[in-house]
């Protein structure tokens, strides 16, 4: 029970990643803060994290508002004394050629991807400048270091999840507080159906066709599970990764080792 006491808030919790990362993060020993619009979702995650034995609390969230983000800081505060993990897990995909990218697609990656990281963050970070003591872990992917013909602003958000880690983690070291992500792979959630039919549609296969092909590209032959990048992530939440701060962590099965 390495985490007993402390609080995680988890955004996007009510499926595949973030509801993962949320039950692995409880069996730890972490009370958890469901952030997340889908109630249905928000109450299956809240549930079995009761399940458990740990304290929940749902705050529902908009990542892209700031009223948002700034009242689910202040509710898991108020409720729990302390924030010591923010896990920026929420995210969304859309496929298009470059010719083919709207205003509105631009802004609606970045918002949710990207924006809302830095964002849930900095809603957080004076609880933990307070305690002298916290930990962001965000998603960003594989997508964030490589290039892409027909996904731009996907992966034009996912390495700014990689810049913006960063920096929060040289700016914000001395005050014991620790930033991170993960670069998930071909993850089979419900992210990856759409990721199947929309890239599938685009270059001509069916959806099934598409993933055959990306688990051909996979060294470890098969595809990836939600619980493969939690157990990540709780990792970095952990003492065990005291001494990491500023990582992108690839869990790829050696799709990428860069």
């Amino acid at each position: 029970m390495e985490l007993d006491g402390q609080i995680a808030i988890v955004t996007g919790a009510g499926r595949g990643i973030g509801r993962a990362t949320a039950l692995e993060l409880a069996k730890m020993g972490a009370d958890i803060v469901v952030a997340e619009l889908d109630r249905a979702g928000a109450d299956r995650t809240a549930s079995e994290v009761k399940g458990l034995g740990r304290r929940v609390l749902i705050v529902p969230t908009d990542v892209t508002s700031r009223a948002d983000l700034q009242a689910m800081a202040d509710r898991a505060r108020g409720e729990f004394g302390r924030i010591d993990v923010l896990v920026n897990n929420a995210g969304i995909y859309r496929a298009a050629l470059p010719l083919d990218v709207t205003e509105e697609h631009w802004d609606a990656v970045l918002d949710v991807n990207a924006k809302a990281v830095f964002f849930a963050s900095q809603a957080v970070l004076p609880a933990m400048i307070g305690q002298k003591r916290g930990n962001i872990i965000s998603l960003a992917s594989l997508a964030g270091k490589v290039g892409s013909r027909n996904n731009l602003p996907y992966n034009a958000s996912k390495a700014a999840v990689i810049s913006i880690t960063k920096s929060l983690a040289l700016a914000h070291a001395a005050d014991g507080i620790r930033a991170n992500c993960v670069c998930p792979g071909f993850v089979e959630t419900d992210m990856w159906t759409m990721v199947a039919r929309e890239q599938g549609a685009l270059q001509g296969m069916a959806p099934e066709e598409f993933t055959r092909q990306r688990l051909a590209q996979i060294p470890l032959g098969r595809m990836e599970t939600p619980q493969d990048v939690a157990n990540v992530i709780a990792f970095l939440a952990s003492s065990r990764a005291a001494y990491m701060t500023g990582q992108a962590i690839n869990v790829t099965g050696g799709v990428i080792m860069h």
